[in-house]
């Protein structure tokens, strides 16, 4: 993953950030604990990249993670990811993160069965709290056994991915992912 620009953008849960490169989106970046953090983290995960405003195909991107966040209907499965350097098992982990839709949640073992390695839980676990692409690749979407929560990597940890659950009319163990 290569990216020679990124960008800062307001969403519903925070300042994120998008990079992207000639393969296009390299990598995203949810919020952290303000925007001097989030564009911190920006240049640590992409050293090489200038801060720059987006092309139309990655603001394009940016508008639907926005309209997402907002609670809209918004397709981001046709956003093109640069997954150079990601491993042939996360990739598969991501592609299938990514067909689950909106509101929509699976199992880490659920995932672990769709790309052939039943009893491999744990690694997809692992996979997805490597996500380059959160949101895109929608790692919240994924839940522990039982319909738990399960953990979660980005700044807020678990009560950010409940908000962005919940901003998705997601359900959680029976219950609405807002209680």
């Amino acid at each position: 993953m290569t990216a020679s620009s990124f960008a800062l953008f307001d969403t519903a849960i925070g300042r994120c950030g998008i990079a992207w490169g000639e393969c296009g989106v390299a990598g995203v970046q949810l919020p952290e604990a303000g925007e001097a953090e989030t564009r911190a983290r920006m240049f640590h995960r992409f050293p090489a990249a200038g801060e720059t405003a987006p092309p139309p195909v990655v603001q394009q991107a940016v508008e639907r993670i926005v309209a997402l966040l907002r609670g809209e209907a918004s397709d981001l499965s046709t956003v093109a990811l640069d997954m150079d350097g990601v491993p042939e098992f996360h990739r598969r982990v991501y592609d299938t993160a990514r067909t689950i839709p909106p509101g929509g949640t699976l199992s880490y073992g659920d995932i672990a069965r769709r790309v052939g390695a039943p009893g491999a839980a744990r690694a997809v676990g692992q996979a997805l709290g490597r996500n380059p692409f959160p949101i895109v690749v929608p790692c919240h979407r994924v839940l522990a056994a039982g319909g738990k929560i399960g953990g979660f990597s980005a700044q807020g940890g678990v009560a950010t991915k409940r908000r962005m659950l919940a901003i998705e009319s997601a359900w959680i163990n029976g219950d609405p992912a807002h209680q």
